[in-house]
């Protein structure tokens, strides 16, 4: 049996949560292009919940901006989809069927355009939501008036032009713009594009004027682990529990964040989705979930990666099973990190229960989330994620920050490489395997000199663009923890860190 609106009634597991009739009946409010599993496992999960709880009441025309794929299984569906909420909240382990039935219809770009711009000058219709990928918010010097545009921005424009002349240019007919893209400012970044787009096209001045003005293009921060698609043996089970089939079947971690930059309350207002979703922030500046998700989240990532492929763990909740481990992520963002970003928006308590969820996320049992791909390009992320942390700790101690200063170590460790047919290998670990890093030659060739290799990679400022031994003691604990782990080993390192936090 398939999932449909028609088979419903047949779904007798009581352990899925199915859709109420009343919402197949609800109007369209949301125009969304894209419908990748991140759409499908965050707004569109806001969405949906809300609906049930009879708060937005209101569905979501999906636009496919691209002709890859297709959208049978949407059709085959009448677009319902289950979403499996699976990982640890609060200690407690979390495993939910839920089947969405927020979207209404899925309209393809290049085939159903003059359906869409007729959802666009629908006055229901008042909020847009993107993730077309980070390329997708770029710019363009298209004509727009030929064919179906082809780019977001481009899409985006036409839409904007086609309400503006339904409304007649009323300044309360725009919309809330909601990008998802992963890229910082996505909001002022695709506002900007835009813009420029309808300036290349010699837009009409008043049209121009009523996008600046009547439209809200807010700033966003997503984040949540959507794996997607259950792997084979997890999706048989999982169907033949459920009593059905569901091609666009996701599975989603518990933690979900999606902050949105605004102060107008209209637009409060409008989103009223976030009223019965915890995890929607709409506030005036989300700096401050930019900087808990890169330091707490992000940064926690970087420096305990080394160290967990060091100690031979091939995966993160493999390496969160080990208590010296998870002593040292814990103690890493309690001491050291944590303190660090404390200012007049980050609180101590928004980093405990920040720090809390990351170690839920952390010890995911569903989720085989491997420290190769976390190590990926490992020395942009050192520099984007730590630096940054490292100058903010010396902005309040004059000493070296101790766990910060292991995971480094454990760093140059790893980039200690060996170079075969130009390519450069880990050789400290149980598993070798080639280190993707724009930097792996730099470091190799620092590490080839066979003296002072690491005060001379702290004071590389071809790779750091600044110079670390310059901070007090850093160089020392670094290459003490260097010196520490080849010879006694990495888990007798973290035992010894262990102890001296009990003994101080």
């Amino acid at each position: 049996m398939i999932l449909n609106r028609q088979n419903l009634p047949e779904i007798t597991n009581t352990e899925v949560l199915k859709p109420v009739d009343s919402v197949f009946d609800l109007p369209e409010k949301i125009i969304q292009f894209g419908t990748g599993v991140l759409l499908r496992g965050l707004p569109d999960f806001y969405i949906d919940k809300a609906n049930r709880e009879g708060v937005f009441n209101g569905r979501i025309v999906i636009v496919k901006s691209t002709d890859q794929g297709d959208t049978v299984a949407f059709e085959q569906q009448g677009n319902l989809y289950t979403t499996c909420v699976r990982g640890i909240e609060n200690k407690e382990t979390v495993n939910q069927q839920i089947i969405n039935a927020s979207i209404s219809r899925v309209l393809t770009a290049t085939k159903d355009w003059d359906q869409i711009i007729e959802a666009a000058i629908n006055p229901a219709i008042k909020i847009i939501i993107s993730n077309t990928t980070e390329a997708g918010i770029t710019s363009s010097s298209e004509d727009i008036s030929v064919g179906v545009p082809s780019s977001f921005p481009g899409k985006l424009l036409a839409i904007l032009f086609a309400r503006f002349q339904e409304c007649k240019g009323d300044p309360n007919a725009g919309f809330i713009i909601l990008p998802t893209e992963l890229i910082s400012n996505n909001a002022d970044q695709l506002k900007e594009y835009v813009l420029q787009l309808a300036a290349i096209n010699h837009m009409n001045q008043l049209f121009i004027r009523w996008i600046k003005t009547a439209n809200s293009f807010c700033n966003t921060l997503v984040d949540r682990i959507v794996p997607g698609k259950l792997a084979s043996e997890d999706y048989k089970e999982t169907t033949s529990k459920l009593g059905y089939d569901d091609e666009l079947m996701i599975m989603v971690e518990p933690f979900s964040l999606w902050a949105i930059e605004s102060s107008d309350p209209q637009v409060i207002e409008k989103l009223s989705f976030a009223q019965v979703n915890k995890g929607v922030a709409i506030v005036p500046d989300i700096q401050k979930f930019k900087e808990l998700k890169l330091r707490l989240l992000n940064g926690t990532h970087t420096l305990s990666c080394a160290i967990a492929l060091l100690m031979g763990f091939d995966t993160v909740k493999k390496a969160m099973e080990n208590d010296d481990f998870l002593g040292y992520v814990s103690d890493l963002m309690e001491t050291e990190i944590g303190p660090s970003i404390l200012d007049e928006t980050i609180t101590n308590e928004d980093v405990q229960v920040f720090s809390k969820s990351v170690i839920d996320r952390f010890r995911n049992p569903f989720l085989d989330h491997q420290w190769k791909a976390i190590s990926l390009n490992y020395t942009s992320k050192i520099k984007l994620r730590i630096l940054g942390l490292l100058n903010k700790w010396y902005q309040l101690h004059q000493y070296a920050p101790e766990h910060i200063a292991l995971g480094f170590a454990a760093y140059v460790i790893l980039m200690d490489t060996k170079e075969i047919n130009g390519a450069f290998q880990t050789q400290h670990i149980a598993s070798n395997f080639n280190i993707q890093d724009e930097y792996a030659s730099a470091l190799y060739q620092q590490w080839a000199k066979g003296s002072h290799q690491i005060s001379d990679i702290l004071k590389s400022t071809a790779v750091w663009e600044q110079d670390l031994s310059a901070f007090p003691g850093f160089y020392n604990a670094v290459a003490n923890y260097i010196q520490q782990i080849s010879s006694i080993g990495i888990e007798a390192v973290l035992k010894k860190q262990e102890q001296l936090k009990y003994e101080n």
